[in-house]
């Protein structure tokens, strides 16, 4: 067995993949148990940035508006820096403002309501699902994407932050601010505590490479069994 050599980011093929995968579709499968975090952790962890454990804490509060723009505040993570990340039009499209009004209604706060923590954290339970353990076939395997590549590296619910990485990393270039870069990732290199153009880091993560437009909460709410 090859002993992996870090996280690596999605490809093309794999995000397309995991993106038209069964939690994506028209119908349940076998056996299937599915959760509200199930659809949206993927998706806002590619959209952000954020780690599964900070995602998976982001309540109704941390939806920050700005002007006209909104954030999710993240705050939670003891390694890298509280940030505000900008909500892409990807999210909104998907059904966020839909889903957050849902949870209004059932009075929950937490985005992730659905996922228990265990051990004080909510990561392990992620990824058990996406990665699977032992015999147990995780998201990813139902989707065909092996855990460790060719070259031994790993894939993870983490590599949708490297994918985020990339992108913010050019787009920062481009508009000639590496400030913006590193505020994003939450990286000690930013050292002010709060960064001074929002609006810039609008315009920044709105030039993320939009997944499918077929992805939609109501979508897999409406879902029915094979």
């Amino acid at each position: 067995m090859k002993t992996h050599l870090g996280r690596r980011p999605f490809t093309a093929m794999e995000l397309h993949a995991l993106f038209n995968g069964y939690i994506y579709s028209d119908s349940k499968i076998s056996r299937e148990q599915p959760k509200h975090w199930h659809f949206w952790l993927p998706v806002l962890a590619y959209y952000t940035g954020g780690y599964s454990d900070e995602i998976s804490r982001l309540t109704l509060n941390d939806i920050i508006k700005i002007d006209s723009n909104l954030y999710f505040h993240f705050h939670t993570h003891g390694k890298i820096k509280s940030r505000l990340v900008p909500i892409h039009t990807g999210l909104i499209d998907a059904g966020l403002i839909v889903f957050t009004d849902y949870l209004k209604k059932q009075n929950q706060n937490r985005l992730m309501y659905d996922l228990p923590a265990k051990s004080g954290r909510y990561s392990e339970k992620v990824r058990i699902w996406f990665s699977g353990e032992g015999e147990r076939s995780g998201y990813l395997q139902k989707c065909r994407i092996p855990n460790i590549d060719h070259d031994g590296r790993k894939a993870a619910i983490s590599s949708f932050r490297l994918n985020f990485e990339e992108q913010i990393r050019i787009f920062a270039i481009q508009a000639k601010n590496k400030d913006a870069f590193h505020y994003l990732l939450g990286f000690n290199e930013y050292t002010l505590a709060e960064f001074n153009n929002s609006q810039l880091l609008t315009n920044v993560v709105n030039q993320l490479r939009p997944l499918s437009a077929k992805i939609s909460w109501q979508r897999f709410v409406a879902r029915e069994k094979v």
